[in-house]
């Protein structure tokens, strides 16, 4: 079923919101549980998305992405705070840190999925707006998969980045992390060439048949 704009904006707008968001709450949490309560004492830790909206990330890339139908929609929302000096063990604990946001998008999707399966079942027995929460199931699943792919990517600041950090003996850590700034660079300059979709296509298309098997979705 082709969208027009308005419709895709509709289908599209929670899923980006609540992948975003819980993202960065999934972050904060974890930050908490391991002893770096900055997140909770700025109120970071919730789900309200205007708590953690940036313009530019979270509202004017998805809808660039979404307009120019390249079949990617990404974006990002106001990073948690987090205090290193606050963890137990920091390198390990920043890698744990990072590694929750990627984890949430996937959890997220499997949720996505399940309203999906829902929603397909409550279109069968023609249930009013069945079609627009099963789209936007899909959506949800298409998302959470994307900023999981893109996000355990090695590139510094990318969680994938702080994982890698983390893992790497502290000599090597320190060298890796002297690249740290420029890292969005990086990004930008992989995503001009194409080498992030060549690299991130194939995984996402691979978990995305992969649930749709799972959840018995034409995906």
């Amino acid at each position: 079923m082709q969208l027009n704009t308005v419709q895709t904006i509709t289908v599209w707008v929670l899923p980006v919101l609540f992948a975003i968001t819980v993202h960065e709450v999934a972050h904060g949490y974890v930050a908490y549980l391991l002893g770096d309560k900055t997140a909770r004492i700025l109120g970071r830790l919730t789900l309200n998305p205007i708590k953690h909206i940036d313009l530019f990330g979270t509202i004017l890339v998805p809808l660039v992405l979404l307009f120019l139908n390249t079949g990617v929609v990404l974006g990002w929302a106001k990073p948690v705070p987090i205090n290193s000096r606050n963890l137990n063990k920091p390198r390990r604990d920043m890698a744990l840190i990072a590694l929750a946001g990627p984890t949430s998008n996937l959890i997220m999707a499997v949720i996505w999925a399940s309203i999906a399966k829902g929603a397909f079942i409550l279109l069968a027995l023609n249930f009013p707006g069945a079609l627009a929460i099963y789209m936007m199931g899909v959506a949800g699943i298409s998302i959470n998969l994307m900023l999981m792919v893109l996000n355990i990517l090695p590139i510094p600041q990318l969680d994938g980045g702080h994982i890698i950090a983390g893992l790497l003996p502290q000599a090597l850590a320190i060298q890796y992390d002297r690249i740290a700034p420029y890292g969005f660079v990086i990004l930008l300059i992989l995503l001009a060439l194409g080498v992030i979709n060549v690299v991130m296509q194939p995984v996402i298309n691979f978990l995305f048949a992969l649930m749709g098997y799972v959840f018995g979705l034409s995906l």
